[in-house]
């Protein structure tokens, strides 16, 4: 920005440092003036990112209320407290406020995620004014300011650098670049991506080695850190698939039970009933359907599946994504520690020999390789300035600690060698070269390790297999680089040279220099973690997509990807690069985005485009991240995940769900618990609706044949709440069903349970209603009291659950296929709810609390012969459905086959 036009756009990569200074009205020895600094601090504001207005506490707790479920559990409270059930009144209105409280509670951490982004910026900075240094506070950095950085200190503001002396910063966090990134103040063309952005430091990147000075272009809201900032701001929390499903159920259920009510009401009074006889009848109508425990069975199945998933290191932060897992149908995933281990690894040796298998982190025996391999890996670890913790971890650049480990671990040990001078790495020699003395033979040491073409310059031999040497074969050497390279690999060579001369450093700097041997080169990569292609190849199994969005370059991305199959060898998927999305319209742009499975050197503006592409082709995404730059688009994803262990907090608060162990694999292990979750769920659901259909009907019928009620509200609630508890509550803790991933992800825009789920509860309500009634009137022929009748009426009700119980346990196979004790929870709520109804029908407290009243062993032998009859018709159907759909999967498959075989 320059000084006179805060917010303008301009760029600082595409300008000489001198063009900067002279737009910044600032000079690279003195800086600004004091008094100038503080005039541009006025006028452009502090260093440090806006702060978001936020939504009110109070306000942000109503919200959670605002949902159709919510709002029938609300009348069911007030229905049951204008019939002065106090106790079963509080239990309703207590679910509502622990629901609303807990929806609070995780809403508030995720909307941290600016105040994480606005702690990055809160450091102190090294500052020439008036031709002074001084340290301040990055708060009170201005455009225009002449500014210091060196190793370990967080860049403070956007800048355009000036000087820099082997200055890297490691821009992961911004940008997603695994590496360190070498700086230079290169003038560099204006579409140069920011990931490419050399002559650039920008806000919140961390210096790993070397120094530099820069003048500030961009502070608070218009640095690079700023824009993310915005885009995080600016992006709304998605709903989730079970959110917007129970939302829709909700609301469809609330519209049956007014239509039911207005019916009922209606129907009485045109048969001459008073209207408040009639609305007593439509309240025991509303309190029937209404199933109560279902927010508590929500609840509850999402918190189990909380508790397996953190088990298996996935730690959810919003109640509803443990479902949503189950739904995913894309999942993009980030390269760096997600797909691969995060650590660079030389993977292999190449010799004019041959090329030498080295598992650059195993260890192998002392002394195995020899030769050209070992004074390949000598130079690599000597002409080096990575070192080696007490813990023995290995410390430095990654490129150097990989080269280090490896010699290490094959027996080489650098401290063998005095280092007596070095030469270090720059972008102008594209190499390192240092001098050694042997003290054990008194021979000195000039060694260089670099670019291959660099390298290659200063050498005229090569050492073979067997220490001998030879004339250097300089296109066998080159064709070995570009094929590590066209592999995605990192590749840098070596070389050495006896007894050289004593200015043999400065010597190289000159040019002067030539004759070292070749000994080899070092083919390195940040491997791909063991369990990746596994868990690759179950999702596709599972019918998700895996696509890798990654800030790395296009070759190594592709690399990687194929070899963990996101790339197949068939073809299937493509590459996209950055600037290539960057060229594609918003129309264009969710066709090729489908199409592709890797894109790199992506901004995060790009990332945020490629998830919205994605779910306007109605996919549900789950989006992998660590970095600041991954913050927007974690927040858009359906299912946003952080990685644990070196991710950043704005990550972390963006996200839905923290990885502990950072591993692919285990967001595979979460969508099939999620989607276990989703099972026991529409279980639940299945299992809970006819018995609130049937309540209602059976209120209905009684209306409109003008006769008592055969069950009261009060026995309703009794059944309704004590039930949903002890019997349906248990199926929260269902094991997941085999051939759980070798499902497709469900559409979704599916209801909750689909055709054969609906006809089943159709089915079972209907049941119900005939068995209760003819139950009710079979106790009133026989000469029993209304009480009696009624209490049959329940019991009717409550076994039919208990039965029904166990064929819900799986809606795709028999019931006894699940095992009786495979879930010892259901047994138990069983043993539990037949104590409970026991009580209820022959203790006198609970006669007089319920007006219920003892039953003969007569009235017990019909309640079951009903649950036997049910439970069979239940079976019945569910046989006839598995056939059905068993046709329709092979008629499916088989459909799939045909086209595949017209395609090949």
């Amino acid at each position: 920005m320059a000084p006179g036009a805060a917010g303008d756009v301009q760029t600082y990569h595409d300008l000489t440092a001198h063009e900067a200074l002279l737009l910044l009205e600032s000079d690279h020895r003195t800086g600004l003036d004091r008094d100038e600094a503080r005039s541009r601090l006025e006028r452009f504001g502090p260093n440090s990112l806006p702060q978001a207005k936020g939504e009110g506490a109070v306000r942000r707790f109503l919200r959670q209320l605002n949902s159709p479920l919510v709002i029938v559990l609300i009348v069911a409270g007030i229905v049951t407290l204008l019939l002065d059930e106090v106790v079963d009144s509080s239990v309703i209105f207590g679910v509502v406020v622990i629901n609303a409280i807990l929806g609070f509670v995780q809403e508030s951490k995720a909307e941290s995620a600016l105040e994480a982004l606005r702690s990055m910026v809160h450091t102190t900075a090294t500052v020439v004014r008036s031709g002074a240094q001084q340290r301040i506070p990055s708060e009170e950095l201005v455009p225009g300011d002449l500014v210091l950085i060196e190793a370990g200190d967080r860049v403070p503001a956007d800048v355009r650098l000036i000087s820099e002396s082997h200055l890297k910063v490691d821009e992961s966090a911004l940008t997603g670049e695994s590496l360190p990134v070498e700086k230079g103040h290169v003038l560099l063309p204006t579409e140069t991506a920011v990931a490419d952005r050399v002559n650039m430091a920008f806000s919140g990147t961390l210096v790993t080695s070397g120094s530099g000075s820069g003048i500030v272009v961009g502070t608070g809201g218009e640095t690079e850190l700023g824009e993310i900032h915005r885009l995080v701001g600016s992006t709304e929390t998605m709903a989730t698939p079970l959110t917007r499903k129970l939302a829709k159920f909700s609301t469809q259920l609330t519209v049956v039970i007014l239509a039911l009510a207005v019916i009922a009401f209606i129907a009485g009074v045109a048969q001459g009933e008073s209207a408040t006889d009639m609305f007593v009848a439509v309240v025991a109508l509303a309190v029937g359907a209404i199933p109560e425990g279902l927010p508590a069975a929500v609840a509850i199945t999402l918190a189990i599946g909380v508790s397996r998933m953190a088990r298996r290191r996935a730690v959810i932060r919003r109640l509803p994504v443990v479902e949503t897992l189950g739904s995913a149908t894309v999942i993009c995933s980030d390269k760096t520690g997600t797909l691969t281990e995060n650590r660079m690894t030389v993977q292999s040796v190449w010799t004019v020999d041959g090329e030498v298998a080295v598992a650059g982190d195993r260890a192998s025996q002392p002394g195995s390789v020899g030769g050209a391999v070992h004074w390949c890996l000598l130079v690599g670890a000597n002409c080096n300035d990575a070192w080696m913790a007490e813990d023995g971890t290995p410390s430095g650049d990654p490129t150097e600690t990989a080269m280090l480990t490896v010699a290490q671990h094959h027996g080489i040990e650098p401290r063998g060698l005095e280092r007596v001078g070095s030469l270090p790495f720059s972008s102008e020699r594209q190499y390192m070269a240092t001098t050694h003395v042997d003290p054990q033979t008194g021979d000195r040491l000039l060694m260089v390790k670099g670019a291959v073409e660099r390298v290659l310059h200063v050498s005229t031999h090569q050492m073979a297999a067997d220490g001998t040497t030879e004339p250097l074969d300089e296109g066998a050497v080159m064709a070995a680089a570009e094929g590590y390279a066209q592999q995605g690999m990192r590749v840098l060579a070596t070389a050495f040279q006896r007894n050289p001369e004593d200015d043999a450093l400065d010597g190289l700097v000159r040019g002067e220099v030539h004759g070292l041997v070749f000994t080899g080169l070092e083919a390195m990569i940040d491997p791909p973690r063991a369990t990746a292609a596994d868990a690759v190849r179950s999702c596709h199994e599972a019918g998700l997509s895996v696509k890798m969005i990654t800030g790395d370059h296009a070759t190594t991305a592709a690399a990687i990807a194929r070899h963990i199959g996101i790339l197949r060898e068939d073809g299937d998927g493509s590459v996209l690069t950055g600037g290539e999305i960057e060229r594609i319209d918003e129309s264009g742009l969710p066709e090729a985005v489908e199409r592709a499975s890797v894109f790199a050197r992506v901004t995060p503006e790009q990332k945020l485009r490629l998830v919205k592409a994605l779910q306007s082709r109605d996919h549900v995404v789950a989006m992998t991240g660590d970095g600041v730059n991954d913050a927007p688009a974690l927040k858009q994803a359906d299912i946003g995940i952080a990685m644990g262990v070196v991710g950043t907090e704005a990550a972390k608060d963006a996200a839905d769900m923290v990885l502990t162990d950072d591993d692919f694999a285990t967001i595979e292990a979460a969508v099939e618990e999620g989607r276990g979750v989703f099972d026991n769920l529409t279980k639940f659901i299945v299992w809970t609706l006819p018995t609130n259909l049937g309540e209602g009907l059976v209120i209905l019928v009684a209306i409109l044949l003008a006769t008592d009620l055969p069950i009261l509200p009060t026995q309703i609630l009794w059944i309704n709440m004590t039930t949903a508890v002890l019997l349906g509550l248990t199926l929260a803790w269902e094991p997941k069903e085999p051939g759980i991933m070798a499902r497709p992800p469900r559409d979704p825009h599916a209801p909750i349970f689909g055709r054969p789920e609906a006809v089943r509860t159709v089915l079972v309500s209907l049941l119900l209603l005939a068995g209760s009634w003819w139950v009710y009137r079979s106790e009133r022929d026989a000469g029993a009291s209304i009480d009696a009748s009624r209490t049959a009426a329940v019991n009717v009700f409550v076994m039919v659950e208990a039965f029904y119980l166990f064929s819900c346990r799986s809606l795709r196979r028999p019931g006894w296929t699940a095992g009786l004790f495979a879930n010892p929870y259901l047994v138990a709520g069983v043993a539990l709810q037949a104590v409970g109804q026991l009580g209820l029908t022959y203790v006198p407290a609970m006669n007089t609390l319920f007006q219920t009243a003892p039953i003969g062993w007569d009235s017990w032998l019909r309640i079951l012969a009903v649950a036997v009859v049910v439970s069979a018709v239940v079976a019945v159907h569910k046989h006839l459905e598995i056939g059905r759909a068993a046709r329709e999967t092979g008629t499916s498959t088989a459909r799939h086959a045909r086209t595949t075989s017209r395609r090949s």
